[in-house]
């Protein structure tokens, strides 16, 4: 009995030594792996070697197609306007018609870079609930002439197509220092009076891709042909897949100034 009784109490010895052991290695391995903090509701963060959480890009280039902010690699910034900086009249009222198209923007610094500039650029980042993405530095014509077309033509097409409202704006070009391809003209883009739009994501989550639509995709063609003719309402020049290689992938939308008021829509 007193060996039944010995035998007992060295394996309840064992069970516990047994359990704090486990205990220490479930606190040291808590410790290791995480520095947040539950109470606080704080993500947990790696202090390791490894930083794999934190993604790597292989250029910025990438991030928007012509992007004209990417030099070199590196993003350009735009300088805020100058407070003491005065403006014309005619400024002043299209920035009333901004804020009355619901267009969230801010005055940057005026650009001049040889013969391309903006004398007063603004950078619009919304137009009422749509987002501008990348946020698009135009001059203040422009940015109220898109607006105008935003509201009055692309939502209600969308509406009316796919019964979603329009979300957000994808573009890939708005001031960029350039010549026309092929040609020794400035581009209005070097002039900030042109937007290029390569997609439009709808509130349904929908992501609508500018470039020609499949044979059978009747619903996106009628929407992009719709959308493209009623732009000729607003912009003096609408170019598009179909026009010509360099226009394959987007819209490219502008307000130049002909004398004959001639309209190119193609």
């Amino acid at each position: 009995m007193a060996g039944i009784f010995r035998a007992a109490s060295v394996a309840v010895r064992q069970v516990r030594r047994a359990r704090m052991i486990a205990g220490g290695l479930a606190i040291a391995a808590i410790s290791a792996c995480t520095t947040g903090s539950v109470l606080s509701l704080e993500p947990a963060v790696d202090v390791g070697s490894q930083t794999s959480a934190v993604p790597e890009y292989a250029g910025m280039q990438r991030l928007v197609p012509s992007n004209p902010y990417m030099t070199a690699a590196y993003p350009r910034m735009d300088e805020p306007m100058a407070p003491t900086e005065h403006m014309p009249a005619s400024e002043v009222e299209c920035r009333k018609d901004l804020k009355r198209l619901g267009i969230v923007y801010t005055d940057v610094a005026p650009i001049r870079e040889g013969q391309c500039g903006i004398d007063y650029p603004v950078k619009i980042s919304a137009i009422g609930r749509i987002a501008m993405k990348p946020a698009a530095t135009l001059t203040c014509d422009m940015a109220a002439t898109f607006a105008g077309w935003a509201r009055n033509e692309l939502v209600p097409s969308a509406r009316w197509r796919y019964f979603s409202g329009v979300r957000t704006i994808r573009q890939g070009s708005s001031y960029s220092c350039r010549r026309i391809a092929g040609e020794g003209t400035l581009s209005e883009h070097g002039k900030g009076n042109a937007l290029d739009v390569m997609s439009i994501e709808l509130s349904n989550g929908k992501e609508i891709d500018v470039r020609k639509p499949g044979l059978f995709a009747f619903r996106t063609r009628g929407f992009l042909n719709t959308v493209r003719a009623d732009g000729c309402q607003y912009f003096t020049t609408v170019l598009g897949p179909g026009y010509n290689y360099d226009h394959r992938n987007h819209f490219h939308f502008d307000i130049k100034n002909r004398k004959n008021g001639y309209r190119a829509c193609r």
